[in-house]
């Protein structure tokens, strides 16, 4: 890998980031942060190091608001002639980025789609995952390359739909500890011990994502609707109020269409339905 990387912004996906590039042995250059601190990854803070121009790629992982004067910042420090800008935000806006193009650089996205929780753990949780990409066509071909070296898989963000794939990802990473946290509130108002409440919801969630893996949904789905027990999703009902009997009413619904496909009985899913309208 002949790509020398320079990442501005040394929050988790920053440091994540460049931990596992280092690792997969791509030179990063610098960290470049708003603290300086030692340490591997060493961090740099104040004025953009000249070391900028020497990258011929360059990740921005700042936070969304930050992004265009990140931007400005950059282009006033002197990148390298064609050098590749790549932001990591899945959500911000392709115009953000016209300045850049216009000053000659090929830009686009590099959205990790996972939680970059730990830095250190950061080379072993992208093996593997997905990297949302799209840009110009030299910024989407780096975003691939950076990818692949660090043993992750890249889709490409359809044109126009940005926000529509960054929903998709909060579906995926975030409402599932919404989720978490509403069951274990109602086993806590059912009178399980708080500690143990939250246990066993995490556990139950691990292994509906484990057994999710690589299997379709309707093949995995379990609970009362998918066994059309309308007894049960009855009785779920009427324990539930406010918010919680809301959003299980939307998910059940949702549910009733995998479990048609999962081949469950019709006449008990019409009842289900009834009781879900």
């Amino acid at each position: 890998m002949s790509d020398r990387v320079f990442i501005l912004g040394a929050g988790r996906a920053g440091r994540g980031l460049a931990r596992a590039l280092r690792a997969s042995g791509v030179t990063v250059l610098g960290l470049h942060g708003r603290t300086a601190e030692a340490g591997y990854p060493a961090v740099t803070a104040g004025a953009i190091p000249g070391v900028l121009g020497e990258a011929g790629v360059v990740l921005v992982a700042v936070r969304d608001a930050q992004l265009e004067s990140a931007l400005r910042e950059l282009l006033a420090a002197g990148l390298a002639p064609g050098a590749v800008v790549l932001h990591v935000s899945g959500s911000a806006p392709d115009a953000l980025l016209a300045p850049v193009r216009a000053a000659g650089h090929p830009s686009g996205t590099f959205h990790p789609l996972l939680p970059l929780s730990s830095a250190a753990e950061a080379p072993r949780l992208l093996h593997g995952a997905w990297i949302g990409v799209d840009g110009d066509l030299a910024a989407r071909e780096t975003a691939r390359r950076l990818a692949a070296v660090i043993g992750a898989r890249t889709l490409e963000i359809p044109d126009g739909e940005k926000a529509r794939y960054h929903a998709a990802a909060v579906f995926a990473s975030n409402f599932p500890i919404v989720l978490a946290e509403i069951a274990a509130g109602l086993l806590i108002d059912a009178g399980v011990p708080g500690g143990e409440a939250r246990e066993a919801v995490q556990g139950l969630l691990a292994a509906a994502a484990l057994n999710l893996r690589g299997r379709a949904p309707a093949e995995v789905l379990t609970g009362p609707v998918a066994r059309g027990d309308v007894g049960t999703v009855q009785a779920h009902l009427a324990a539930l109020t406010g918010d919680a009997r809301a959003i299980y009413v939307t998910l059940a619904r949702a549910a009733v269409d995998l479990a048609g496909d999962a081949g469950a009985s019709p006449d008990a899913l019409a009842r289900i339905r009834a009781l879900l309208a």
